[in-house]
Order: structure tokens, then C-alpha cells, then sequence
């Protein structure tokens, strides 16, 4: 039994059962909602291990206000649950601080799959990393504290983008493929989806510790291949 908390928010009452049924099964505790504002609540409270949170709820708040709302004080992996598949709008969830998205309509295997990815990096050998420092030309990589600065002045990572500069650090030099680094950071077996979800992450982590982005130094792209980190 592995007794981590869901957080389950989706206002689709047979998917919602499903999933619950599902979860419990195989030994989480879950706690449900299809209210945005009532998940603002239970967050703090129920302190979950994992948020599953559909885009597209009723009221004023949708998936991405309370995602950004949530990454105001927490860290907690976030899986978004869409209908939704165009770059824009994954663009958009990443930028708010998801780690991730699963699209409708999925099997519960690969669900659990990916829950089971994240909870073992939020929690398992990805939380420990040694008490160092890495430097990537004028960046300086706090593993201590999670934190990038360039000179005095720190990046603004989301969890997601902090390890994934990580591990191009870690390897620095080296040509990955989005393979590779789909069962680095997510943890299972690398599809279109998924390969999409790496060139989104890229091109947002370039935004931020890029000089030019337009004209990338650090982050380069390796046609055909993958990414490199230069040194």
C-alpha cells in the first residue's frame, strides 16, 4: 500500500469515480472535488502528494489559475487533465508551473504510470540530490536550494524547468534525446505526446536562461537527435 495523497479535480463525475476507484485500489488516499475554490482549500489542509487537475471547471477559476495559485507556496507535482492538445495551451500550463498533462481520453494504466513517475521524482532519488552546486557558464545551479542565479539576480524555474536544467547539467556537453530525457524527468516511455511536452519545456527554459533566445548559446538543439547543454 503506498498511502500518498491525490488530489483529484475534475467536475466529470464518471471519470472522477473511475479514477477514485481506481487510486484507492491500488493504496492511495484520494480526496476529490470538481470546485476550484474548493480545491484552494484543500490543498493547504490535505497537503496531497499529487494534484490531478482538469483545465476546464465550473466558475471563475480554471485549471491554470489554480495551478498558478498553488505554485505561489507549493511544489507539489501537478498533472493537468485536458481535452485540449495544442502547443498554446500546454505552453500555457507549463508557464503556470504543471509538470505535466495527460490527455482525454487516456487509459488508467498509463494514468497510474505516470503518477506513479512523479511521485517517485517528487519524493524518491530526484529529492535528494547532493548538497553542491553545478555552474553552466555565467549560471550558478543551487541543488540545496533549488535555485538558478545569474550573478546576484535568481531565474524564475518552475519545478519542471529546474530539473530539467539539472539534468542537462548533470551531463553537460552530452546530446540527449527527448527520450532519454522523458524517462529522466517523467519516467515512462517517450511518444509524440510526450516528445511535445519536452520541446514545450525547452523552448520555456530557454526563454529564461538564454542571453538571446532567438539565438540560443547554451541550449542547443541537435537536429534529429535532441539537446545539448554547452558548457
Amino acid at each position: 500500500m503506498t498511502g500518498e495523497r491525490i488530489l483529484v479535480v475534475d467536475d466529470e463525475p464518471r471519470l472522477v469515480r473511475l479514477i477514485n476507484e481506481i487510486l484507492r485500489a491500488t493504496g492511495y488516499n484520494v480526496i476529490c472535488t470538481g470546485n476550484g475554490e474548493r480545491a484552494l482549500e484543500l490543498v493547504p489542509v490535505e497537503q496531497p502528494n499529487l494534484i490531478l487537475l482538469d483545465l476546464v471547471l465550473p466558475g471563475n477559476l480554471d485549471g491554470y489559475e489554480i495551478c498558478r495559485r498553488v505554485r505561489e507556496y507549493s511544489s507539489v507535482p501537478v498533472i493537468m487533465i485536458t481535452a485540449r492538445a495544442r502547443e498554446a495551451d500546454l505552453l500555457r500550463g507549463f508557464e503556470v508551473g504543471a509538470d505535466d498533462y495527460i490527455t482525454k481520453p487516456f487509459s488508467l494504466r498509463e494514468l497510474l504510470s505516470r503518477i506513479r513517475a512523479h511521485l517517485r521524482r517528487a519524493y524518491g532519488e530526484l529529492s535528494n540530490a547532493d548538497a553542491s552546486l553545478l555552474f553552466v557558464s555565467d549560471l550558478v545551479i543551487d541543488l540545496t536550494r533549488a535555485q538558478v542565479l545569474r550573478g546576484d539576480q535568481p531565474l524564475s524555474l518552475t519545478p519542471t524547468e529546474f530539473r530539467l536544467l539539472v539534468y542537462l547539467a548533470r551531463h553537460c556537453g552530452q546530446v540527449l534525446s527527448r527520450a532519454q530525457i522523458i524517462d529522466a524527468l517523467w519516467g515512462y516511455t517517450s511518444d509524440a505526446d510526450s516528445e511535445r511536452t519536452v520541446n514545450v519545456h525547452i523552448r520555456r527554459l530557454r526563454e529564461k536562461i538564454e542571453i538571446d533566445p532567438g539565438r540560443p548559446a547554451l541550449l542547443l538543439t541537435v537536429p534529429g537527435i535532441g539537446y545539448r547543454l554547452a558548457g
